[in-house]
């Protein structure tokens, strides 16, 4: 009788490799990231020449509850329809204009922040770009 060949090792060892590349396909897939780059929120933290004073003073008028300069615009919910934020629920996000100086409208610039449902704000975002791109400002709390 001839004797079958045991290919339960190579059968293993396909499997093996098989599963490793499922599982990395549906950690892109998902959107997972190394939260070591940035904050808790794995958006990257801003560098200190990224945010411009007139965030800083967005900050301070958010902490301070206002008065906000576009009051029709500001302190309004932030949808991240554009999904660069981490995914919350709807009213997570709050968003707030931050003043370009010599322009005569609300610009490009925001500060977004995140939670806040106890009256303190647990993440702060800035875009200079109107939502394309995100950096979690360091050092607010």
């Amino acid at each position: 009788m001839e004797r079958m060949a045991d290919n339960s090792g190579l059968k293993n060892r396909y499997l093996g490799v098989l599963l490793i590349g499922l599982v990395g396909a549906s950690l892109g897939m998902f959107g997972i990231r190394n939260v070591a780059e940035g904050g808790p929120s794995g958006v990257e933290f801003c560098s200190p020449d990224e945010v411009p004073a007139q965030a800083w003073d967005t900050i301070d008028t958010v902490e301070n509850d206002g008065p906000y300069p576009h009051p029709e615009f500001d302190d309004r919910r932030f949808g991240n329809y554009e999904g660069v934020l981490p995914e919350e629920e709807l009213g997570y996000y709050q968003e707030y204009t931050v003043e370009t100086p010599g322009l005569g409208h609300r610009g490009e610039r925001r500060i977004v922040t995140g939670g806040g449902a106890d009256g303190e704000v647990d993440e702060w975002y800035y875009t200079g770009d109107h939502y394309e791109s995100f950096c979690e400002v360091p050092g607010v709390r």
